[in-house]
């Protein structure tokens, strides 16, 4: 394996509520073995939304973590928190939703690296900007944006520290050359995803979240991919013609200036999580130890 030099990945991992436990038990290792660890990789964020926020979107929330500790954690080892906000839906009446209000005045307090928020309404940037400047902006995958005009125009808004491009633009290599220093640098490639590629309903999948976080009654979106009762599999993940493995990060997005890359998973469980972790940051020869000190946590259910 091929190692860039002096180029770093930053991965945006799931779970910021969801996986608390797993990441007060990673994080120090991350810390204190470097060794374990590829030299040319390190967390750019963690994100995820509690249970019960009208303004989450991309998964029905289950994070149970208590704010408070997941934000002492994350300024303990300096990893910036991002709020996933990203419903499509929202109303002007749902902005003065007290939950949320109340995380984003407390991820925008100053104290250590900046949090942001993944977004997708642009209502609720406009409320957000207005109201928690301190705060920065992620431009959702749940957009959808698979036009490369499009997903050029996003980059170079003012608005966004960051873009997530539909994960089927991963591979338009000729096309995301053509963009300027500054436009890779806000360019957040989707690695894992597991959906099919020639899927024409994902914009109605996100929807369909959008709807229950705001506890509207409607049916599950029935979705009619090939193999889709299988769920999430990471084996099927990296088979998917999108995928963006370790080599691929390696020899060809940071050579191509490219440096952010997210995670996907926080509607997974713990166990695959660490399977994520140890693929994209974990050498091959300390996967085990990483795993055992994981799995011998006796206050973590990995399960």
């Amino acid at each position: 394996m091929n190692k860039p030099s002096k180029i770093t990945a930053y991965y945006h991992l799931p779970g910021l509520f969801e996986f608390y436990e797993l990441y007060k038990a990673f994080l120090p290792l991350f810390r204190e073995h470097k060794e374990y660890f590829y030299e040319w990789c390190d967390i750019g964020s963690i994100y995820g939304a509690p249970s019960d926020c009208i303004w989450g979107g991309g998964r029905v929330g289950f994070g149970s973590g208590d704010p408070r500790e997941v934000l002492a954690l994350m300024r303990e080892y300096n990893i910036s928190s991002r709020l996933t906000f990203s419903n499509s839906l929202l109303r002007e009446e749902h902005l003065s939703d007290k939950k949320c209000n109340a995380l984003c005045k407390m991820f925008s307090e100053k104290n250590g690296v900046r949090n942001g928020v993944i977004i997708c309404s642009e209502l609720l940037l406009c409320y957000l900007k207005a109201n928690y400047p301190e705060l920065y902006f992620v431009s959702s995958t749940t957009k959808v944006l698979t036009d490369f005009r499009e997903f050029s125009d996003e980059t170079k808004r003012d608005d966004f520290l960051y873009v997530v491009p539909d994960f089927r633009m991963n591979k338009r290599f000729d096309d995301l050359d053509s963009l300027s220093a500054a436009q890779k640098d806000k360019t957040e490639f989707l690695c894992n995803e597991c959906c099919y590629i020639g899927c024409k309903d994902r914009k109605r999948c996100y929807e369909n979240v959008s709807r229950k976080n705001l506890g509207e009654a409607c049916p599950d979106h029935k979705c009619t991919a090939p193999e889709s009762e299988d769920g999430y599999r990471f084996s099927k993940a990296m088979k998917n013609p999108a995928f963006i493995g370790i080599e691929d990060i390696i020899n060809i997005y940071l050579p191509m200036g490219f440096q952010n890359f997210k995670i996907e998973g926080r509607g997974l469980g713990s166990a695959l999580i660490l399977e994520f972790l140890l693929y994209y940051m974990t050498k091959p020869e300390y996967q085990l130890q990483v795993r055992e000190e994981i799995y011998l946590d006796s206050m973590l259910d990995i399960f």
